[in-house]
């Protein structure tokens, strides 16, 4: 259905026109230009209606930098009509910039193209150069990439940084991953632990994806995948070193399958030096990710303790009057609701033990420290993070009580 704004934007040029005319006609006769008030509402309108055409959202993600790493919010494994995804490119564009995010990927599927009787292409690099058109104006990096779709035990992979997608269309998996390479594509592992492919709903790593390894042509895997966590994969990416990695992978709208849900869409934080496209897959290839769906945040240890210590700003740090209770308030600068579990020696006056800082909001905890102290050192367990299966990391802040 066409909007109402839509359908009366013709009118409204229509009658510009017919006002512009009869200005100019009075301007040709009394040379004397004054504007008739309702060509000047008709400016105004149409100036403001052309303005409709927005990417400001209030649902943006936003996560810190942390020390000496620019922290790019990313989404490497999207779909379109290019594919089996039911939306045209520019519309992933314009989620992502509604989102706020720093990097998408259009992985469309090289061998599954299920709308090739309405969309002939035989050009496998169509959506990237479509998207790349739209983003031209924006702050988003659109990098190329392509799915690499085959049966178990060889799976679902992504190769990011291609040059070209056609040519990973080959009859031997071995042939595609090895051009990718080739490429010098960043490749992950997708959904390995998918019931379709794995009805165990666990991740096998097979001689396949073994030899991938051992070849430089495997070098992440998806520990998050739409709303899936498994903590499987996550022990194969510490077991095999391999980059940790979380995705969308969405093929309607973001809005549809997430926002209307009550979710944000699942993403990998990247720790990147520069918001470049070079850093990024230094970064990548480096392993400085951090997977996160909502609450959840997944990551090697040196990267998410840097990072929850980044999200986590004191505000306040002083004792309530005449007692030795020292009132701290944290301000979580993410939008992620981050939930904290005490670990000090100290307990809580007035507050549970658990707690949860909401996404960019503040958290006041009362901790009775038995005396007065010029500092303390804040020791909380992140419970909703894991640095391996069922490992939660404890946060450390230094504080400095306020006189």
């Amino acid at each position: 259905m066409v909007s109402s704004k839509l359908r009366m934007r013709p009118f409204f040029v229509y009658g510009l026109l017919m006002l512009g005319t009869y200005q100019f006609y009075t301007f040709e006769k009394t040379n004397d230009m004054k504007f008739h008030p309702l060509f000047i509402a008709l400016v105004s309108t149409l100036a403001l209606s052309a303005q409709d055409h927005s990417h400001k959202s209030s649902r943006a993600i936003t996560f810190p930098d942390v020390p000496g790493y620019k922290t790019l919010k990313t989404d490497l494994h999207q779909h379109t009509v290019f594919s089996d995804g039911n939306v045209w490119p520019t519309i992933r564009v314009m989620e992502a910039l509604r989102d706020n995010l720093d990097v998408i990927s259009l992985t469309e599927h090289i061998e599954y193209q299920p709308h090739k009787e309405d969309i002939p292409h035989p050009d496998r690099n169509r959506s990237y150069h479509l998207a790349l058109q739209e983003a031209k104006d924006h702050d988003l990096l659109i990098i190329h990439g392509s799915e690499i779709t085959r049966q178990a035990p060889m799976g679902h992979n992504n190769a990011v940084f291609i040059q070209d997608a056609n040519k990973l269309l080959n009859e031997n998996a071995e042939d595609s991953f090895a051009e990718a390479k080739k490429q010098g594509a960043f490749i992950f592992w997708n959904h390995p632990a998918w019931y379709a492919q794995s009805p165990q709903g666990t991740p096998i790593l097979s001689d396949f994806q073994k030899e991938r390894i051992r070849k430089g042509e495997l070098n992440g895997i998806e520990v998050i995948n739409t709303g899936d966590y498994a903590e499987e994969s996550l022990s194969l990416a510490l077991e095999n070193n391999l980059t940790i990695m979380g995705t969308s992978d969405i093929h309607g709208l973001i809005d549809w399958d997430y926002i209307e849900k009550g979710h944000d869409r699942p993403i990998t934080l990247v720790f990147a030096k520069e918001k470049t496209p070079e850093s990024l897959k230094d970064a990548l290839f480096a392993g400085r990710t951090v997977a996160v769906f909502n609450s959840l945040l997944v990551g090697k240890k040196e990267n998410l303790v840097p990072l929850l210590q980044a999200c986590i700003e004191v505000e306040k740090a002083e004792y309530i009057n005449k007692t030795s209770i020292l009132e701290v308030a944290l301000k979580n600068v993410s939008s992620s609701d981050l939930i904290f579990e005490n670990q000090m020696p100290y307990t809580f006056y007035s507050s549970s033990p658990v707690f949860t800082v909401p996404a960019g909001g503040t958290k006041t905890i009362n901790i009775k420290t038995l005396d007065k102290k010029d500092g303390i050192t804040l020791k909380l367990k992140a419970l909703g993070a894991y640095v391996a299966p069922k490992e939660q990391p404890t946060i450390e802040w230094s504080i400095k009580v306020e006189d």
